[in-house]
């Protein structure tokens, strides 16, 4: 059960032939972790609000497990039109988000040794990853903008929104402007290697699966 798990190993003879052709996918593989490693000390998320009585603006930049920037005057405005404080946002997401992204690096890890379909189910967690962060980030911003405080003191001249988590939005008499972080984009350009990297792998270990099959089914014959 474990070989038909790990596949084929390649014969030395072959893999000294055909270095590149074996060795592309680990090499992407190796890539793909490095940024997703790499993407877990910097932002996800930019977001920037013009406000009025804040000529410099105000800042906010989420990382995978923390909130930083100018987090307590935004709160302070958000508290006026009755939305909850940021940091009670994704709690959950943020307590596992470092954990996470090492269990995809090991997950990548292991996925340079098999050389079966198996080693999709392991790169495929990690691929969705942005999709993911993105789809959570916008759940949780719609929750607080159709949910707001009716006894908040500008209730009820500001009607529930859903702020958007890229480009340009206007609440009231503010503006925000919200981008990815470069950790995002790093994770975004890990998946894509990712799925470069099973191509190859597809490409390089099929053969050799099917080789394999023949052979033990001509052994049993």
């Amino acid at each position: 059960m474990v070989r038909g798990i790990i596949g084929p190993r390649v014969p030395p003879s072959e893999l000294e032939r055909r270095t590149i052709r074996y060795g592309t996918p680990g090499f992407l593989l190796l890539c793909a972790r490095v940024l997703i490693l790499v993407s877990l000390f910097l932002p996800y998320w930019h977001m920037e609000l013009y406000a009025p009585q804040y000529p410099d603006n105000l800042k906010l930049h989420a990382y995978l497990n923390k909130l930083d920037g100018d987090v307590a005057e935004i709160n302070a405005l958000n508290h006026y039109i009755g939305m909850r404080p940021l940091q009670e946002a994704a709690q959950f997401e943020r307590a596992i988000g470092v954990f996470a992204l090492i269990g995809f690096v090991v997950l990548l890890e292991l996925a340079a040794y098999i050389h079966t379909r198996w080693a999709a189910l392991l790169v495929i967690p990690t691929v969705f990853f942005p999709a993911v962060f993105l789809l959570d980030l916008h759940l949780w911003m719609s929750h607080f903008g159709q949910n707001l405080d009716p006894d908040a003191p500008l209730s009820h001249s500001i009607k529930p929104f859903v702020p958007p988590i890229m480009g340009t939005g206007v609440i009231g008499q503010f503006k925000t402007v919200a981008s990815p972080g470069i950790g995002l984009i790093l994770a975004t350009a890990s998946s894509v290697l990712l799925v470069l990297a099973l191509f190859f792998h597809r490409r390089a270990y099929l053969p050799l699966v099917k080789g394999e099959i023949r052979t033990e089914g001509t052994e049993r014959s």
